[in-house]
């Protein structure tokens, strides 16, 4: 055995980091300088859902599934952010919507059954995180979970799932898409239409209606859709409106996006899992400082992470 690393599983912040769609900019401004002042100070003006973070209960629910006041920041454990961990590899094609199968290929080819997931933190690796960057390609076409991924995390009880993507949801499941009433973008893809016109004609009607209430309907009558989202509906939430979130956080299980940093140094590996969010009175979420602590001879033989995007 060798001695115990940390590992960086983090994006690096600063006023170029990639944003989600919607964001503005951090703006980062110095108060002071060595120069002047003797002392270095700065200030930030950020969305606090940029990077690495978690969300919390409150950013998507007024109430959590055992009928209490869904939690802010401040009111989430500590130890909730933290605990034994495994970082599943998601063989999932482009754009690809993720599945129990998925998940559970992964836990195979980790060594890990899915009864023993319980109480641990699950990394999701799918390789988003290697093209985190202001792209089209990172934040319209990720791979992403829904809410058969929710069901399945729902079931097995893990107290964190961190995710190398843009969300805890797949972006047709966002706003990026039709969901979300007037907060509904339909965004552009790489062709000039929408991303949810593309997808159509890539996959079908049919499996579009996976992301969107009424052409679930449509396509396969109300009976089924309460059959799939009615456990949503009963809680006055939209079924198709960021359904993972919802089942994880719902169920007190904290979310995590956009993990990165060195992630492929930890793949398919069990490891200690530490990342703590400020403690914000009354907060939707945090960005994080997520970092693994591995025995170093059980470290995946790969090059340190580089990052290219904006000033870094």
């Amino acid at each position: 055995m060798g001695k115990k690393i940390f590992v960086d599983l983090t994006h690096p912040f600063s006023a170029d980091i990639p944003l989600w769609p919607y964001f503005a900019k951090p703006k980062i401004d110095t108060m002071h300088n060595l120069g002047k002042s003797g002392v270095l100070t700065q200030k930030i003006d950020v969305v606090m859902h940029c990077g690495t973070h978690a969300d919390a209960p409150r950013h998507v629910m007024e109430y959590e599934f055992d009928g209490k006041r869904a939690r802010y920041t401040h009111e989430m454990p500590v130890d909730a952010y933290c605990g034994d961990a495994v970082c599943l590899d998601i063989q999932v094609e482009r754009w690809g919507l993720i599945t129990p199968e998925h998940l559970e290929d992964a836990c195979r080819r980790a060594n890990i059954k899915p009864e023993e997931l319980e109480g641990m933190v699950i990394c999701l690796r799918t390789g988003m995180h290697l093209k985190f960057d202001d792209s089209k390609e990172y934040y319209h076409y990720s791979c992403g979970t829904g809410i058969e991924a929710g069901k399945w995390f729902a079931k097995y009880k893990p107290k964190c799932v961190a995710m190398d993507m843009q969300a805890l949801d797949h972006p047709l499941h966002t706003t990026m898409g039709k969901n979300g009433g007037p907060l509904g973008m339909n965004l552009n893809g790489n062709h000039g239409i929408p991303i949810t016109d593309e997808y159509i004609e890539k996959f079908g009607i049919k499996a579009f209606a996976e992301f969107n209430k009424a052409t679930y309907i449509e396509q396969f009558g109300k009976e089924k859709y309460m059959e799939k989202f009615g456990f949503l509906e009963d809680h006055n939430l939209e079924g198709t409106w960021e359904p993972c979130h919802k089942y994880m956080l719902g169920n007190g299980i904290v979310g995590i996006e956009n993990l990165g940093g060195d992630l492929e140094k930890v793949v398919g590996k069990k490891f200690r899992f530490m990342a703590f969010p400020i403690r914000w009175y009354l907060g939707d979420g945090s960005m994080l400082r997520c970092v693994a602590e591995i025995d170093e001879d059980d470290v995946n033989d790969v090059p340190e992470r580089k990052y290219s995007y904006g000033s870094i």
